[in-house]
């Protein structure tokens, strides 16, 4: 009724309405089309969509061989089992299973309705992305219907009278978050040039993603488990293989069927304090060391014109006494950050953000070192891959490879990398970032992620962060990276019980997901030395229990002078 009521009736064209498009395109200067469900079938199966006479001409004389060769029939079922229907489903047992999780032989006349409408634009009008535009959409159907014959008044006015329920998962995995994946599968896809627009939308792809089920299954149940009977609470993730860059599994949020919106890769938030390992890379680099020291303790800070700053600590507890760059990592210290921000010049960690591949523009201010700035979680990744990789730049990606449906490679990634940090300095951060699960720092305080601590096989370098309204947590090895985000999308405040459940949905699941892969760290560079020190003071220590491994480029260590480092610099060069 809505696509081609004259379908059983025509040999493959409707010439009345080719015609009244013809006179109505010329009139108005529009594209109105009048492609008949058979020639609609031909261009889905084995054309692009190029507006080309060639294209027309070609089409003209497949669906001239379709009519002779098939039935209408047949026709009709190949179409409506291979047509576009929104979120990823082609074909109608799918689109059935899917929306309404039943079988399409099974499908109520208002189901029925809601589906026939959207292939007209299946990105809008499917009830997942958009209900009451399917709704209304449904209702052109029905018009259609009733003035076809095929619907009686009483029929008509008794549709849609109560909401309609959606399903919205897929069966094979019962994911409510694996679409989020797949709207960043095509997101990519949309900016690769070598694959032709007029494809994307045809169904004639195939797309070969970096997607891990088993791992992306993972994510979904532990952070279901921790958060099933939350309603307004939202949760982000990504996983990415750091050597690779691809991406195993992502969620945009706690429910695609109740809100498409992707937090991984759309949304903007504060991200607090997991800012800061860039900032002490920036410190390592420019003459600090893992043991240097700065007062904990609560300050304000002036500048010109009279602008005063004066940051807290979380809780406002501070040390009120010198504590080292690895001390001030496991407790989070705001004071100890912002000094070595303002030490080090503001525009030392926006280079630095930029070298590591996070795009978002930074404004060098004194707040930028506790992460007051808003990043993209998916940029954000990427300037953390470059640190889990050793300083080895390389973007995260969702796509390997893409063929058209002769096997034809339309496109395939190409890994990319560059080296843009010292690979000694990257790995005495990710050592001290161990140090916010060492016992060794219980001291005026405990590290932020302390109480996981139980709770990991693996060595992690590992950061957390919070605002008033975001908790990030973000930890990786050379295996496994992955960060994630907790809030609420209307900025309400978090509590501590969102940020224990944040850092146990964390531990859960890279620990699951690194089961079969084993454990592993960085390997010790030749010119970095360790040497035992007391863990918030980095002095000597006889007491084992305080005692932790301090690292050090070599020439850089306690008792050698900076003049010493020099000459056994040159010596290295002559050398």
């Amino acid at each position: 009724s809505v696509e081609d009521k004259s379908f059983y009736h025509h040999l493959g064209f409707d010439i009345p309405r080719i015609g009244k498009a013809l006179i109505t395109n010329f009139l108005n200067n529009t594209r109105q089309g009048a492609s008949t469900i058979s020639q609609q079938y031909i261009k889905n199966m084995f054309l692009t969509f190029d507006q080309t006479w060639s294209r027309k001409i070609e089409e003209a004389f497949l669906t001239i061989e379709l009519e002779v060769h098939y039935s209408k029939d047949n026709i009709l079922e190949g179409y409506l089992n291979t047509i576009n229907y929104g979120e990823g489903n082609y074909g109608i047992e799918d689109a059935s299973k899917y929306y309404f999780n039943k079988s399409s032989k099974d499908l109520t006349l208002e189901e029925a309705i809601m589906l026939a409408g959207i292939p007209k634009n299946p990105s809008n009008y499917n009830p997942v992305s958009d209900y009451d535009a399917c709704i209304k959409r449904a209702w052109v159907v029905a018009d259609a219907m009733k003035k076809n014959g095929l619907l009686n008044e009483e029929e008509y006015n008794n549709l849609f009278q109560s909401e309609i329920p959606i399903y919205g998962k897929r069966d094979e995995n019962n994911s409510q978050m694996i679409m989020y994946y797949q709207d960043a599968v095509l997101t990519e896809l949309n900016n690769i040039k070598s694959v032709p627009n007029s494809l994307l939308d045809s169904g004639g792809l195939k797309i070969y993603t970096t997607l891990d089920k088993e791992v992306e299954a993972t994510l979904e149940s532990t952070i279901l488990s921790y958060m099933g009977n939350q309603t307004e609470l939202q949760v982000a993730s990504i996983i990415v293989e750091p050597t690779t860059g691809k991406i195993k599994a992502l969620s945009g949020g706690l429910n695609y069927a109740k809100s498409q919106y992707n937090r991984a890769t759309k949304a903007k938030r504060q991200v607090g304090s997991t800012m800061k390992p860039f900032l002490y890379y920036a410190a390592l680099e420019n003459g600090l060391v893992s043991s240097s020291t700065f007062k904990s303790e609560q300050t304000s800070f002036h500048f010109a014109n009279n602008q005063i700053y004066s940051p807290n600590n979380y809780n406002q507890i501070y040390a009120n006494k010198d504590i080292t760059m690895a001390a001030a990592i496991a407790y989070s210290d705001n004071i100890y950050a912002v000094k070595t921000h303002l030490f080090l010049g503001t525009d030392v960690l926006v280079e630095t953000a930029k070298k590591v591949g996070i795009k978002e523009k930074l404004t060098g201010n004194p707040s930028l070192a506790l992460g007051t700035s808003e990043l993209n979680m998916l940029d954000f990744a990427h300037g953390y891959t470059t640190l889990a990789n050793g300083g080895d730049e390389i973007e995260p990606y969702f796509i390997e490879k893409v063929e058209d449906l002769e096997g034809n490679i339309l496109y395939e990634h190409k890994e990319k990398h560059n080296i843009v940090l010292n690979s000694n300095y990257v790995y005495i951060l990710n050592e001290m970032m161990t140090s916010t699960t060492n016992s060794a720092y219980v001291d005026y305080t405990t590290p932020t992620a302390l109480n996981i601590a139980g709770n990991l096989t693996h060595k992690y370098a590992l950061k957390t962060g919070s605002t008033n309204t975001d908790y990030w947590i973000v930890g990786y090895n050379p295996d496994r990276l992955m960060m994630m985000w907790m809030g609420y999308d209307d900025n309400q405040f978090v509590d501590g019980s969102i940020r224990n459940s944040s850092k146990k949905i964390w531990a859960t699941t890279i620990e699951q997901s690194l089961e079969n892969i084993g454990d592993s760290w960085y390997e010790l560079p030749k010119n970095v030395v360790a040497i035992p020190l007391d863990a918030v003071t980095g002095k000597p220590t006889n007491d084992v229990n305080k005692a932790t491994l301090y690292y050090y480029v070599k020439g850089t260590e306690p008792g050698v002078s900076r003049e010493q480092y020099v000459m056994n610099e040159e010596k290295k060069q002559e050398d």
